[in-house]
């Protein structure tokens, strides 16, 4: 008898959906605090924990439907699907805000990161910052696609650890 087993992309949907959307929310709070600049360690481990809270809930509810079975592969495709969705939409939230809500956004980006490159290179000259800060200028396109894996590799990571966490075969017979 053939059973109706959960899709995992509809899963990895909708909640990278919803991790997308507490994301953006998590970023709009930052905004609001005017620490949207802060690229700090409790910022970066804060958005972390949501992406695994989220991942593992998800994979959870696909146990759940699944009349509470989870093979291993499926967590791993729930975990980089999840990521990956939720990347997208993070990275067109960026684009609309760094392009449309604030569009000087990446040039205090830049100015920032000169201050702290004055800062912590004292024995730098003000040319050699520029320069630098032209080169990343001409490579910033490369964020996005560094983001999607950074974020896929995440995903799989959390998504392993869910595995084994809600791992639970069906039974031969």
């Amino acid at each position: 008898m053939e059973e109706n087993q959960p899709k995992t992309g509809q899963y990895a949907l909708k909640f990278g959906g919803i991790l997308g959307l507490v994301s953006i929310v998590f970023n709009v709070m930052l905004m609001s605090q005017g620490l949207h600049y802060e690229q700090t360690l409790p910022i970066q481990l804060i958005g972390i924990a949501i992406l695994a809270v989220v991942v593992l809930f998800g994979i959870s509810q696909y146990r759940k439907a699944n009349g509470g079975y989870l093979i291993m592969s499926d967590a791993l495709k729930l975990g980089t699907g999840i990521a990956i969705v939720a990347a997208v939409i993070g990275l067109i939230y960026f684009f609309v805000l760094s392009n449309v809500i604030e569009p000087d956004y990446m040039a205090k980006v830049y100015e920032i990161g000169r201050q702290k490159a004055l800062n912590d290179n004292p024995n730098l000259t003000a040319e050699q910052i520029d320069q630098g800060i032209e080169m990343q200028k001409k490579f910033a396109w490369i964020a996005y696609p560094v983001i999607l894996i950074i974020q896929a590799v995440i995903g799989l990571v959390v998504g392993l650890i869910g595995g084994l966490i809600f791992k639970k075969a069906k039974p031969a017979y």
